[in-house]
């Protein structure tokens, strides 16, 4: 009823030891509580070190006792804890017996005040089994600080048990006992709390300097107890193994000490007796590492010298660190030491953040501040001050507390002030933030003047104005901006509100009026607003003219052009036209006219030259773009036929070209690549773009394919055709065999592979297939086979086949004869044997013009057309062929294939053949006129050909004589003087057509018109002789189509009619 549960902590890193009834020693390391029962619930007083107070904490009706660094001073200004006055030994502990159930220790129950306990009886303390995990107590208690558990070091803490527990025992079975407790420091500063930056440091691990090594702590009854402060300094470091033990010293805020010893030689060597000399030591190197991570964290190096301390700065206060050491000796390096790990103490805050301005008026002003880092120590109270007002350095507090916000009230108004901000905790007070100026408001400033006008353009205005009259320069004046436009009916609405002085409205019309004003405002309201300006946005540049052209007749020296307003005046009246012109191509523009009026004469130009004409207009606004009318593009020239990159491939080929030679003013946007299988008219696109190469996949192997190229600019497109072919890897039946075959019976066991015997060629070894291709053979040769069958083409070879197993091979198969088939021809050679200007006479080869229908060599004639496509003109046996329906002087491209019953050969390279000029059309008869002595001949007139000019030769015969040229010229008529009375005159006429870079092509002659003399026989025999010289002088007149037609016609309906008439009268009445 009356007993007392009371729980003994001890923290990581150190060492419980107890003796039991049977005199064993015990050791319990940290983190564990161990639990005691009091059974008439009195509290036993435990001895604790020099140096260090017991305190007793009780929580949910368990109680704690803690053994703590005795503390002198605390900063934060709490009161010391209380110290019990130290009792005498054993004193009241015959009361306590220990608790049969609660011995195990609760990973939850740990607390980061380091605890231990003093020399106790051990009939009061029970034996402590680390394997259990739980705490059976009444109630559950927490520790009051909240540190993290420690289950997961419960195994690792085992392990260093059972380690200290093997290494008392060697140590009593030689006799070697205690040894060197630690010394506590009086002056440990007081715990601070601290903030864990990484993985609790383990059982192993060594805390602010110290570490429970078994050897040492169970030498001695008491336990060793360390704080969060200065650590107790070690008489000596025990060396075990060369490895080098590091220990923590005047531990700081933002720095600590470290020391160390230089490691052993050899594990175990004796000091030297003093009759013997002690062996030169060698020279160490040390390298210091910290890491803030927690013990498995990332090393930063620290420090590195020959030196046995070290002073790590810049440290992080109330933080976890890990610190370790190792030694380097000739290149070579030791094993590093164990961390040890550390905890910063605390300090003042971070030096805070001025204080901002949160709201004010007049008379008051609301003040914030964000809370500075605490430093481990959690802040209490906040200082504010300030200069009143006065503008002096001198500063008084206004505030003190833990707000983060003041509000002061009774200023002035529109005056400044100057604050600044520090943050106190328990650990002291931190420097003070800058100085910051925060200013009261003002009263409601006066109404500004009238906005003005900066600058206008066609879709903005820009507009200023100023500070209102007497308003203070500490004032925060902002502004708004409103504007109304004219007619708009909405009234004044706001375009900007902000503190500048000048703002630009964007987004307006044109030629339009708006009216601004002005408003102030501040903290305590707005102004009234100022006076109302109007602005007006400028006019828009005007439009282009519109319907350039040439009006009238243009004359071989000048041409009136003329135009119509813009559709779009920009907002404000044309007030000048400008017209320029440009000779051909030329970029240089003159001005031939400017003024109001909409047509103008241009004058004094070359005759037979080409000009381009701009006109542009000028308003208030600017100048219009020019509206230019010139030559318009033309698709670009030919293009120059692609060509083959490297050798073309089974499936693909690789094509490349060039860009063509003329762009036709208008540069080459795109390309496009057709292609043409064989036997299909219509073609399909496989490339278009930019680029001067494309690869075309996906082709068949050994086919003739067909590729067209175009190239087209903004006014249109030009296509050449190029016709290539790709030869891959092909099975051609003239010098190879397929042959096929049935598999023979196995006889149990599979067939893995055939064995072709060629006769006096190598045989051939195939897997187990049953078909197989023989290639490099002769074309047209017989040879001989066993019982196959040609996949293909029926051939002669003399063969032998047999099956091989995994047994041996079977017997051979029979002999079969096949034959490969001759190559197919070549192509013959083409040549020209007649050609005029609209047909070409063809030939190939040596045989007759006409070959009879059994030969079996044809040919096939092939010519390209105007879309760069090669389209079939002859196939057949002959040798000749005729194109006709050509055009006159110009040159077409030519290519023949031969093929057999072998297959179709390649085709030729091309050939141009070109057909002549053609010669000026017939005339018809001349026109002979007798006038007086003499006569006139006139004859009809041709066009020019092709610009060619045309001239004309007329002859005349006398009698008998021969025709003689009696004129050559361009002039269709001619008149004859000094005609003989007695003598018959015949006239004919041709044209000739005079060639720029050919000599003249004569046309042939018209038909002969006869002139009779005349005759002095009576007027009757004179006047029938004089009309039938007339009539023989009268050509003979042929009907026209149009006239031949309308008479069948007519023939056609009065036929029609006959019949209806005969078959109304016969056959119905």
């Amino acid at each position: 009823e009356g007993s007392l549960v009371i729980l003994v902590q001890v923290n990581p890193g150190e060492a419980f030891t107890i003796q039991r009834d049977d005199g064993q020693i015990q050791c319990i390391t940290g983190p564990a509580q161990v639990p005691m029962m009091s059974p008439n619930g009195s509290v036993p007083q435990i001895y604790v070190p020099p140096g260090y107070v017991q305190q007793i904490i009780e929580e949910n009706g368990v109680r704690r006792v803690l053994v703590l660094p005795q503390t002198e001073f605390h900063p934060g200004g709490h009161s010391p804890l209380h110290h019990p006055p130290p009792p005498p030994p054993h004193a009241h502990l015959q009361a306590f017996i220990p608790h049969p159930h609660i011995m195990h220790p609760h990973p939850h129950l740990y607390s980061g005040m380091a605890g231990g306990t003093g020399d106790m009886n051990p009939q009061y303390i029970s034996q402590y089994h680390p394997a259990h995990t739980t705490i059976y107590s009444e109630q559950d208690t927490h520790p009051p600080h909240g540190r993290a558990a420690f289950a997961h070091r419960d195994e690792r803490a085992s392990k260093t048990y059972e380690r200290l527990q093997k290494k008392l025992k060697e140590r009593q079975g030689v006799g070697g006992g205690g040894g060197g407790g630690l010394a506590l420091s009086k002056d440990s500063p007081p715990p601070s709390p601290q903030k864990s930056r990484g993985t609790p440091p383990s059982g192993g691990d060594l805390h602010n300097g110290l570490g429970g090594k078994g050897a040492e702590e169970q030498a001695q009854p008491s336990t060793a107890v360390t704080g969060l402060g200065k650590s107790p300094g070690r008489g000596k470091e025990t060396e075990s193994g060369g490895r080098i033990y590091i220990r923590v010293t005047d531990i700081q805020a933002k720095g600590a000490s470290l020391s160390w010893v230089a490691p052993s030689q050899t594990e175990g060597d004796d000091e030297p007796t003093e009759g013997e000399e002690g062996s030169a030591e060698p020279s160490f190197m040390y390298e210091v590492s910290v890491s803030y991570c927690g013990k498995d964290g990332k090393y930063k190096s620290a420090y590195s010298g020959v030196e046995l301390s070290a002073t790590l700065q810049d440290l992080r206060p109330a933080t976890d660190y890990h610190v370790r050491v190792q030694a380097m000796c000739n290149c070579l390096q030791g094993v590093p030491s164990e961390p040890v790990s550390f905890t910063t103490l605390s300090c003042e805050p971070d030096r805070p953040s001025p204080p901002r301005k949160a709201s004010g008026t007049k008379s008051s002003l609301v003040l914030q501040w964000k809370a500075p880092c605490d430093n481990g120590s959690k802040i209490q109270n906040y200082i504010l001050q300030w200069d009143e007002g006065k503008g002096t350095d001198a500063f008084e507090q206004c505030y003190y507390g833990p707000q983060k916000q003041y509000r002061l009230t009774k200023l002035s108004t529109a005056s400044r002030y100057y604050f600044r901000l520090a943050a106190k905790n328990d650990m002291g007070v931190s420097e003070f933030s800058e100085v910051v100026h925060i200013m009261t408001s003002c009263s409601v400033p006066a109404p500004p003047l009238s906005p003005e006008l900066i600058q206008s353009g066609v879709t903005w205005l820009c507009v200023r104005w100023h500070r209102p009259a007497g308003s203070p320069k500490e004032d925060e004046i902002s502004y708004v901006l409103e504007m109304e436009e004219e007619g708009s009916g909405y009234g004044f609405q706001a375009s900007y509100d902000g503190d500048e002085l000048s703002h630009t409205v964007r987004n307006l019309h044109r030629s339009t009026t708006y009216r601004f004003r002005v408003i102030a405002y501040n903290a305590e309201g707005k102004s009234i607003p100022s006076g109302v300006s109007e602005f007006t946005t400028a006019p828009d540049r005007p439009g282009c003219p519109c319907r350039l052209a040439v009006k009238g007749k243009p004359h071989p020296t000048s041409f009136r052009l003329t135009w119509d307003p813009p559709k779009d005046n920009g907002g404000s009246d044309v007030t000048k036209y400008v017209a320029e012109l440009s000779e051909g191509l030329s970029p240089s523009w003159n001005q031939v006219y400017s003024g109001s009026a909409m047509e103008c004469v241009c004058d004094d130009l070359s005759p037979g030259c080409s000009y381009q004409a701009r006109v542009h207009c000028i308003s208030a606004g600017g100048e219009s773009q020019p509206l230019q009318v010139q030559t318009p593009p033309v698709p670009p020239g030919p293009c120059q036929p692609p060509r083959v990159v490297g050798k073309p491939k089974a499936r693909e080929v690789q094509l490349r070209w060039a860009p063509p030679l003329v762009d036709g003013g208008s540069a080459v946007s795109l390309y496009s690549v057709e292609m043409f299988a064989p036997q299909v008219d219509e073609g399909w696109e496989v490339y278009q773009g930019s680029e001067l190469d494309c690869t075309v996949g996906s082709l068949l192997p050994g086919r003739t394919y067909g590729f067209r190229l175009r190239a087209a600019n903004k006014a249109g497109v030009i296509s050449s055709i190029h016709t290539l072919q790709a030869r891959p890897l092909l099975y051609s039946p003239s010098t190879c065999l397929g042959l096929r075959w049935e598999a023979p019976c196995d006889h149990g066991s599979e067939i893995t592979s055939y064995q072709i015997d060629l006769g006096e060629r190598q045989p051939i070894l195939t897997g187990p297939v049953t078909k197989y291709i023989i290639q490099n053979l002769q074309p047209d040769t017989t040879y001989r086979y066993s019982d196959i069958s040609v996949i293909e083409h029926v051939v002669h070879f003399m063969i032998r086949i047999q099956a091989l197993n995994s047994l041996g091979a079977g017997p051979f198969s029979h002999t079969f004869k096949l034959k490969t088939k001759p190559l197919p021809p070549l192509p013959p050679r083409l040549e020209c044997t007649a050609s005029s200007h609209q047909t070409l006479r063809l030939k190939w080869g040596d045989g007759p013009a006409k070959a009879q229908p059994t030969d079996s060599l044809q040919y096939h004639l092939q010519m390209e057309d105007k879309n760069g496509r090669f389209i079939s003109l002859y196939k057949g046996p002959c040798h000749t062929h005729k194109v006709q329906r050509l055009n006159e002087s110009t040159s077409y491209v030519f290519r023949i294939q031969a093929f057999n019953e072998a297959g179709e050969g390649p085709f030729s390279t091309v050939y141009t053949f070109t057909t002549p000029l053609s010669p000026p059309a017939p005339l018809k008869a001349p026109r002979v006129e007798r006038v007086d002595e003499s006569c006139e001949v006139s004859w009809e007139t041709l066009p020019p050909m092709k610009g060619d000019p045309v001239i004309y030769c007329l002859q005349s015969m006398q009698g008998n004589s021969e025709f003689k040229q009696i004129y050559k010229g361009s002039a269709t008529s001619y008149q004859l003087p000094n005609l003989s009375s007695s003598t018959e005159y015949r006239f004919r006429v041709c044209a000739i057509r005079q060639c720029q870079d050919a000599p003249e092509i004569i046309g042939p002659y018209s038909s002969t018109v006869i002139l009779l003399p005349p005759r002095v026989d009576t007027p009757g025999v004179s006047g029938a002789t004089g009309s039938k010289a007339a009539e023989a002088q009268k050509p003979k007149r042929s009907l026209t189509d149009e006239q031949f037609s309308f008479l069948i016609i007519a023939l056609l309906a009065v036929t029609s009619i006959l019949i209806a008439v005969a078959i109304q009268y016969f056959v119905i009445e």
